[in-house]
């Protein structure tokens, strides 16, 4: 059988800090009177990047209330400031966290309207499964995307975070479709890649920055590669 859904991440898939994480990072240093270059913030991000590994190795649930999002996302935030060798102090910890929480801070990729426009004129049905705050529903709202996606599983209403096969399964079952009909974009292989895989869905990476060349599972660089390059999925 052909594909009947497609299944997207939200964040860096979807939607993204505008107009971009290392800029507006920066910005916020810059009115605190420190100044570094957005490549400085890229590299120190690198460094934290297994962070989100061990929150999902430790079952730390990140995104699944208010507190937890905040605890943890000042940690990120004081592990790079420490790489910037910047004080972690509580004030530019506050204006990160207060940054990166602002809806009005988010937009789409320039992909994404067209792609999902071509997967809804080819009749596929379209989801969300994200690890992501509960206000990723207004966000999706604010940017008049929302109701295009027929099923929204997001981990800060669901209380279940990728990679946990939980958060999928609850997709698929508000779809009523199989996994193997089903293809699930995100652009992370531990939390998107590797969990599609296992549950029997196929998935797709996107990596718009080149950083997964050896990703052995379907790349695409932009969304709107993506309805040709699942064309010949499940037949």
């Amino acid at each position: 059988m052909p594909v009947r859904a497609v299944l997207f991440d939200a964040g860096e898939t979807l939607v993204h800090p505008s107009p971009s994480f290392p800029e507006l990072f920066t910005s916020v240093l810059a009115l605190a009177g420190h100044r570094r270059d957005p490549d400085d913030v890229v590299e120190a991000s690198a460094s934290v990047f297994h962070r989100f590994s061990e929150a999902a190795r430790d079952n730390e649930l990140w995104t699944t209330s208010p507190e937890r999002s905040e605890r943890f996302w000042k940690s990120v935030y004081e592990r790079m400031l420490d790489e910037l060798e910047l004080p972690g102090d509580g004030s530019l910890r506050d204006a990160l966290y207060a940054t990166f929480t602002d809806p009005s801070n988010y937009s789409l990729f320039d992909d994404v309207r067209e792609a999902i426009g071509t997967l809804e004129a080819a009749g596929l049905a379209l989801g969300i499964v994200s690890n992501f705050e509960a206000w990723l529903e207004d966000l999706l709202g604010a940017l008049g995307i929302r109701e295009r996606f027929r099923v929204r599983v997001i981990s800060g209403l669901e209380g279940v975070e990728k990679p946990a096969a939980e958060i999928f399964e609850r997709a698929l079952a508000r779809l009523g479709v199989d996994a193997a009909d089903v293809v699930y974009v995100g652009d992370n292989p531990e939390f998107d890649v590797e969990p599609a895989a296992a549950l029997g869905m196929t998935p797709v990476l996107i990596d718009r920055r080149e950083r997964f060349p050896e990703a052995r599972c379907i790349r695409i660089g932009d969304l709107r590669e993506l309805a040709v390059a699942i064309a010949g999925v499940g037949r």
